[in-house]
């Protein structure tokens, strides 16, 4: 097999390979008595089973990122299992401490909401807001700073 293959990974299922020669197409394959058949193919169909390989290496690249590959037993299942939830309480005091936040946060002057909000909630960075609001990166930071410094008072 001669020629310019695509050079990727392939699934392990996959019985064939494809290759370019000299402008025509080819694929290789091997038959069940293992005997080696090339056939020349036509540029469409070459470009189908490309098309097929690339859609293979996708789905194997996120069964590598987003599928579990370790093997379950029943006493991982049972760890993960007794992580406790929040209780009632719990989940309460939290919005109760979200919302006292947010109210803090609405007595600020609107510039430093403005900032606080974009460098918090956004995850900009000084520079990023500085150059947003055509100002001094001193301006943002002394700004953030105030805000923080308030919302600590706000909260006490």
């Amino acid at each position: 097999m001669e020629g310019n293959h695509p050079k990727r990974r392939k699934d392990k299922y996959n019985p064939y390979n494809i290759y370019e020669k000299d402008e025509h197409y080819y694929i290789s394959f091997e038959d069940a008595q293992g005997i080696k058949h090339q056939l020349e193919i036509t540029s469409n169909l070459y470009k189908a089973f490309n098309s097929f390989e690339l859609d293979d290496l996708v789905f194997l690249n996120v069964v590598d990122r987003h599928i579990e590959q370790s093997e379950i037993w029943e006493s991982t299942l049972n760890i993960r299992a007794i992580q406790e939830a929040d209780s009632v309480e719990e989940i309460v005091l939290k919005k109760l401490q979200i919302a006292r936040l947010h109210k803090a946060i609405k007595k600020l002057p609107e510039i430093q909401q403005r900032r606080l909000y974009l460098y918090y909630f956004e995850e900009m960075t000084y520079e990023q807001i500085a150059k947003k609001e055509h100002c001094s990166l001193q301006a943002i930071a002394k700004s953030v700073s105030a805000a923080e410094k308030k919302l600590k008072q706000f909260l006490k």
